[in-house]
């Protein structure tokens, strides 16, 4: 059988290091299909990973780029998969992950006829996609998909390849030395990039100078961590992350105060209402209400990307390089203080938080307090597991209660905060590393949008992995719960029982329909025998915990004491059915109010 184009295609990607490519199939890449199939043996073999639905399998090759650092590949037909790869690759986009979409399209002969499923692409995918073209000849081909992987892998960018399907089945030219014709390699390696000198001597001079510093550390400090550990100790500095960030810092620091915004911790509040200095290492945090007010701090910023630069925040110095070389060439600049009282108050200050994040723990709710559900993995994870976390209530519970392991991943559609990634990311996070278990958190919401679907594709991959453990944790509360807190807060509005209410659904006994364990949970007394099962089944696991809808959604203080009068409005006029969330949201304030650590 002669080469085609869609052979061509194939190697490309094998030479850029792919291994895994997921879709769903249809008729627009039938011949991209068969050399994937053509090229299954060897080591180099590319394994296609068959989704529910295109728009997971573009989250899985999301989730690929992010647990195991390279280029994730997506491929969907014509028409409507290609709409369905949208959210997937805006949470590339948005989270800044290189990710390559191959789709299909109608023959060239055709386009522009409205035929059957065409649409658009070009178009379609403009906005999302740093690169965007249709392979129009076999002899373009190779140029436009080494270009689509380089322009991706440089720019943590989505990237599209339109394959019309007749050109995936001509015939494989090969490199030509023409004029018209450009002959190509996708192979790229990535220079560190430092600060100037003086910009360097000018941050740690305003360092130096600060009084209360603090740092934000978000994902684009991942290498830095040690060196962000040093200076923090140095300067007695307190450390907060972006929801992204999190698992890149040791929380169990004594200087490590959460994870900041809406969702954040009262320490990380405290911390950016007190700084003077404002370091933030590799952050787009987009929670700009809870970064210090505009005049309040002098910052300096750490990213790659020159142009986020004060994005979100007034920055006196911003620097421009690889988080790591950079915060290696600040501590040669900045020795430790003698002073400790900043560290101190810290240290006090995140004292003081985790009391009030334990305290809530051991709110009495109906039946199950979702707080103490997702605190009770933290004894439980184990080092060597990977988490995925979905959009919702969940999120919060992860970013406060969750003590991850040192070098713990945890991933979640961040920034676009789309609903029903939790499975397809931690489908890719144990594809990524089979030998290591891996923890889904998940609300029943996003569960019913995507998860019940996918996680018959983790029933029928999962005999295949190296260590069975997948734990599904479900919160199963028969409400949208993000969304009624939020309609409260800030509109002042009751709970709409017609657009929150969720459908009841048997969680545990569908996973036992497919073969899989299915635990029920709703008695605290039962939580951490819960968590011991799912974490050492010979199979996947689905943990469905009957929690509270009532536990509230408060922002830390002060902003959350600014937004009472608004949840206390909105609950008000649901009358009695409000009465139980209204007396769980004033303990949760007066735990802000007063310090647990001095109470009896």
């Amino acid at each position: 059988m002669a080469r085609l184009v869609a052979d061509l295609v194939v190697d490309r990607l094998r030479a850029a290091g792919v291994r895994r490519l997921f879709g769903y199939s249809g008729d627009g890449i039938n011949a991209l299909l068969g050399a994937v199939r053509r090229a299954d043996d060897g080591p180099e073999r590319i394994d296609f990973v068959q989704a529910r639905h295109e728009e997971a399998a573009a989250f899985m090759a999301v989730a690929t780029a992010k647990y195991g650092g390279g280029l994730g590949v997506v491929t969907s037909t014509q028409g409507p998969g290609a709409v369905h790869l949208l959210n997937g690759l805006y949470d590339a986009k948005l989270d800044h992950v290189p990710v390559l979409a191959i789709v299909g399209q109608q023959q060239r002969s055709v386009l522009g006829s409205d035929y059957q499923q065409e649409t658009d692409l070009q178009l379609l995918f403009r906005d999302v996609a740093g690169y965007v073209q249709t392979v129009m000849t076999a002899e373009s081909a190779r140029m436009v998909v080494d270009r689509a992987i380089r322009v991706a892998v440089t720019g943590r960018t989505p990237a599209v390849v339109v394959l019309p399907h007749d050109v995936q089945k001509e015939e494989d030219p090969g490199p030509a030395h023409e004029h018209g014709v450009v002959t190509t390699s996708a192979g790229w390696n990535r220079a560190r990039v430092t600060p100037d000198r003086d910009d360097l001597e000018a941050a740690a001079a305003l360092l130096r100078s600060a009084e209360r510093p603090a740092v934000l550390l978000g994902q684009g400090g991942r290498g830095a961590r040690d060196a962000v550990a040093e200076l923090a100790d140095r300067l007695g500095a307190g450390v907060t992350t972006s929801l992204l960030g999190k698992p890149v810092w040791d929380e169990q620091s004594p200087l490590s105060c959460g994870v900041m915004g809406h969702l954040g911790t009262p320490a990380s509040a405290w911390l950016m209402e007190r700084c003077d200095a404002l370091l933030v290492v590799g952050s787009n945090d987009p929670w700009t209400e809870f970064y210090p007010a505009p005049g309040q701090a002098r910052a300096v910023q750490i990213d790659i990307e020159p142009s986020r630069i004060g994005d979100r925040y007034p920055v006196e110095i911003g620097l421009h390089g690889d988080a790591r070389p950079t915060m290696e060439a600040l501590l040669d600049l900045v020795p430790p203080r003698d002073d400790s009282s900043w560290r101190d108050e810290v240290t006090g200050q995140v004292a003081r938080s985790r009391a009030i994040l334990r305290q809530r723990t051991q709110v009495e709710a109906r039946p199950l307090n979702p707080e103490l559900v997702v605190d009770r993995l933290s004894d439980h994870l184990p080092a060597d597991a990977a988490v995925a976390v979905d959009v919702g209530s969940v999120t919060y519970w992860y970013a406060r209660h969750l003590r991850l392991p040192d070098g713990v991943p945890a991933h979640l559609c961040s920034t676009l905060a789309c609903m029903g990634a939790g499975i397809p990311y931690g489908l890719a996070a144990k594809l990524e590393n089979p030998d290591r278990p891996v923890v889904v958190l998940s609300g029943d919401g996003a569960f019913q949008m995507a998860g019940l679907a996918e996680l018959v594709t983790v029933a029928r991959r999962w005999r295949d992995w190296a260590d069975p453990r997948f734990a599904v944790l479900v919160l199963h509360n028969r409400d949208l719960a993000e969304v009624t807190w939020e309609q409260r807060e800030m509109e002042g509005d009751p709970r709409f029982d017609k657009s929150q209410e969720l459908p009841d659904f048997p969680y545990a006994a569908y996973a036992e329909l497919l073969g899989l364990t299915g635990i029920r949970v709703a008695d605290p007394g039962d939580v951490d025998q819960a968590w011991k099962e799912a974490l050492t089944a010979d199979r996947p696991v689905l943990v469905e915990a009957v929690v509270d809808p009532d536990v509230p959604l408060l922002p830390p203080f002060p902003d959350g004491e600014q937004k009472l009068d608004s949840f206390h409005r909105g609950l008000a006029q649901e009358g009695d059915a409000g009465a139980h969330a209204a007396a769980l949201l004033e303990q949760h304030a007066d735990h802000e109010r007063t310090d647990p650590r001095e109470q009896p």
